[in-house]
């Protein structure tokens, strides 16, 4: 009779660990997450860029995605466009202005989840001084158990948005005013 008891106990107690949602750290340290960018320069090619320096965390249950949340701060200023010249000119007053603006922010809202691994993330995104309401697809690339004995799981998301929403009104011509934002993520359970 013991031997169920405990048994029962053990089941109870693995269901409400894995019907619970679980709390994520991006992991920035290992380098398996990454914030990147690409806009076109004047209409005839892209500049491809990313940010540095960002951080974030998530809770995530693969038994209810639909509750899952998710918030990323990024350091403006570890804009890396792979040009010092340029990179000097995206930090200062006519872009990202990040003496005024040191940080860019997505806190999420709400997941509509469409299926297994794929979502909608709604979310307020601040930028420039400005938040506006977001909406982006975002899919599960994957989950389980790593090397070092802890639990990982990683997705990936983009959008595009428009500058001027976010005040940044630098004229590089009619080809250039949108920039698509790619979000790759892997959190650690904590």
């Amino acid at each position: 009779m013991k031997k169920i008891g405990l048994l029962i106990g053990v089941v109870c107690l693995f269901l409400s660990i894995t019907a619970s949602a679980a709390n994520y750290i991006i992991d920035v340290k290992g380098a398996h997450a990454s914030v990147t960018f690409k806009i076109q320069h004047l209409g005839y090619s892209w500049l491809l860029g990313r940010f540095n320096d960002f951080e974030g965390s998530f809770t995530y249950d693969a038994a209810a995605p639909e509750k899952s949340a998710i918030d990323v701060l990024i350091k403006t200023a570890s804009v890396d466009s792979n040009h010092a010249e340029r990179d000097k000119h995206l930090r200062g007053s006519d872009f990202l202005d990040v003496g005024k603006f040191p940080e860019a922010r997505f806190v999420s809202k709400r997941f509509e989840v469409q299926d297994d691994e794929n979502a909608i993330a709604v979310g307020d995104f601040t930028l420039h001084g400005v938040t506006r309401e977001i909406s982006f697809p975002v899919q599960k690339v994957g989950e389980g158990k790593d090397p070092w004995g802890g639990y990982r799981v990683g997705f990936t998301g983009s959008t595009e948005l428009k500058l001027a929403d976010y005040g940044i009104t630098y004229d590089l011509g009619p080809a250039s005013t949108t920039v698509f934002i790619e979000l790759n993520i892997e959190g650690i359970r904590q």
